[in-house]
């Protein structure tokens, strides 16, 4: 006889965790010294948070999500719906070693963290002098007559005809007429 366990068809199915071989090891977390976290804390100070992680915790979504706003800003803000602290403390462990960023910062629901800019590619840039020599070559177009621009009026441009296009004040600029 064989020892095949029996065929339970009530049973949830299990899934087979998915195997992350593409997955890079961990990034190392940069270290901060006090001076540099208190720098940081200033200037996430004004950030809002461009990453929430809610009931499902710490997904893959958020895990890329987090990576790719931090090689977007390198310090940003992320949001955590959890009601327990150790929880959102561990959560800060998990995602800034996941994504190699340093925590910055845990208050309340709101984590910081940091990654420092990616070293910049070896592409040329056009120097000052090059590019304003390539301005320069450029044929000018005319701008056409200044009666043909269209006037402003109030924040945008007036576009009614030049008939009808008010042409004076009837009023002086502080709004009275009772200095007239």
């Amino acid at each position: 006889m064989s020892a095949t366990p029996p065929n339970d068809d009530n049973a949830p199915p299990t899934r087979p965790e998915p195997a992350h071989a593409s997955d890079p090891a961990p990034k190392p977390a940069p270290e901060l010294t006090p001076a540099q976290r208190r720098e940081l804390k200033a200037k996430a100070h004004h950030l809002h948070p461009v990453v929430t992680i809610g009931q499902h915790g710490l997904s893959d979504a958020v895990v890329n999500e987090t990576d790719r706003a931090l090689a977007a800003h390198q310090l940003i803000k992320v949001r955590v719906l959890g009601d327990h602290r150790q929880e959102r403390s561990s959560l800060l462990d998990a995602l800034s070693q996941a994504v190699g960023a340093a925590a910055v910062q845990h208050i309340g629901k709101t984590l910081v963290l940091w990654r420092p800019a990616p070293p910049a590619n070896d592409t040329p840039k056009v120097k000052p002098a090059a590019r304003r020599r390539e301005l320069a070559s450029r044929p000018v177009m005319p701008r056409g007559s200044a009666a043909a621009t269209p006037k402003r009026r109030g924040g945008s441009l007036d576009t009614r005809p030049a008939s009808r296009q008010n042409t004076r004040r009837k009023t002086p600029r502080g709004g009275s007429s009772q200095g007239r």
